[in-house]
């Protein structure tokens, strides 16, 4: 089997489970670390004809990161491409059996047992919070409706303001923003790399909680540990 993968975090579920299996992945496939393998181009711009020369038996894809129609012009191509669909943490973990399955493998890899254990481990009481979560700056844009992070987040006690709005990722001000009110503010660390001078400093006077875009965002071996490291860094930002 030879697979290229366009999602990071399907990427590093692939590469830990099937050592060897993988012969492409994009420039944002930043893990596992010291991967080996032809660097296609990024998510939403892969080069094609680079895919197509290795020869692979599958792309695995998924319907928000990669555009349509590069994924027609990979089948047009002969290629088989698999089409992930993550918008919440029970499908993500169906989404990875399906994929790893796809790929070889024979039976479910520990880490996603550990990871579904993880998540399934009743959550400590408290107050619920709530929250905007911008993932873009310039122009401000947050997440809205129907969102992976949105499930995550919310498993963990925080309800994010505009998970009613009509857009997936509404463009929204940071004025309005403040104005939501929320009880304080996620920042990831990706797709756009918020830090503690970029960010915070528009949100004066709410807590701001800096995560990892990976333990918020990516659905692969990082959801075992992500319970734990976000809900740590919710709480240092609600002290």
């Amino acid at each position: 089997m030879r697979a290229v993968s366009l999602v990071p975090s399907l990427t590093e579920a692939v590469a830990v489970t099937l050592p060897g299996v993988l012969a492409g992945a994009t420039d944002w496939c930043t893990h596992p670390a010291g991967l080996d393998v032809v660097r296609v181009g990024g998510t939403k711009n892969p080069a094609t004809d680079r895919i197509a020369a290795l020869a692979p038996d599958l792309v695995i894809a998924n319907e928000e990161e990669n555009r349509e129609p590069d994924l027609a012009a990979l089948r047009d191509a002969g290629i088989e491409v698999l089409v992930t669909e993550v918008r919440n943490v029970p499908q993500a973990f169906r989404e990875l059996a399906r994929v790893l399955a796809a790929c070889g493998a024979r039976s479910r890899p520990r880490w996603l047992d550990e990871a579904e254990e993880a998540w399934s481990a009743p959550r400590p009481p408290g107050r619920r919070r709530t929250a905007v979560v911008p993932v873009w700056r310039r122009p401000w844009m947050v997440l809205g409706r129907d969102t992976f992070a949105g499930d995550v987040l919310a498993r963990l006690g925080v309800d994010h303001l505009y998970t009613a709005h009509p857009d997936r990722y509404p463009k929204v001000t940071a004025r309005e923003l403040r104005a939501a009110a929320p009880d304080l503010v996620v920042l990831p660390d990706e797709p756009y790399r918020f830090t503690a001078g970029d960010g915070p400093e528009a949100f004066p006077g709410l807590p701001c909680a800096l995560v990892s875009g990976r333990h918020l965002t990516w659905y692969g071996p990082s959801l075992a540990e992500a319970p734990r490291v976000l809900a740590g860094a919710l709480r240092a930002a609600g002290r």
